[in-house]
């Protein structure tokens, strides 16, 4: 089956690209995962309108990233912070990795404004992509693609001779996916 094959409304980019897909919604996950968790506090860090900012949290709490935590300061009414739930932590690299491209092609003549250290050993931090056998998956690496159980085909899209192969054949499960132009 050909990549243009695959129904890309039931792809997992597109879903997540539903939910972080807005330039407030990662800045805003940027911030709470740097510690930043009261609404005031992100309004005036990312220099964000109210309403805007209360819809992003509000959407990220209904997508499950983060939660919403009660405070109170002496002699105030009850206020909320934000703090990531397990499947916002697990965005870190993704955010571990717009950070690092962004360093590489889109830093100013100065430098990375922030450097990462891993805190118990001082190493930096980098990205890396590998499979499950432990081969670095790099920028021109070829990756090979087979429909998974909640694969659909492509509105419009027919089989082609090929998917009529034996269950488990290259032409009957595997798309292959370049990574970059030759």
């Amino acid at each position: 089956m050909k990549w243009a094959d695959y129904d890309s409304t039931v792809c997992s980019v597109a879903r997540t690209v539903e939910v972080l897909g807005d330039r407030w919604t990662l800045l805003v996950l940027r911030d709470v995962f740097n510690g930043i968790r009261r609404f005031a506090d992100l309004s005036a860090h990312l220099g964000i309108a109210r309403d805007v900012l209360a819809k992003r949290l509000a959407a990220l709490v209904e997508e499950g990233l983060i939660s919403r935590v009660p405070y109170q300061e002496p002699g105030a009414r009850t206020r909320y912070e934000y703090r990531l739930t397990d499947a916002g932590r697990e965005l870190r690299p993704v955010l571990l990795a717009l950070l690092e491209w962004g360093d590489r092609h889109r830093c100013d003549a100065a430098g990375p404004p922030a450097q990462l250290f891993h805190a118990e050993c001082g190493a930096p931090v980098r990205v890396e992509v590998r499979c499950a056998e432990g081969h670095e998956i790099g920028p021109r690496t070829r990756l090979t693609a087979k429909p998974g159980p909640g694969s659909r085909l492509a509105p419009g899209s027919r089989p082609g001779p090929d998917s009529r192969s034996a269950p488990g054949s290259r032409s009957a499960q595997q798309a292959t996916v370049p990574t970059s132009s030759p």
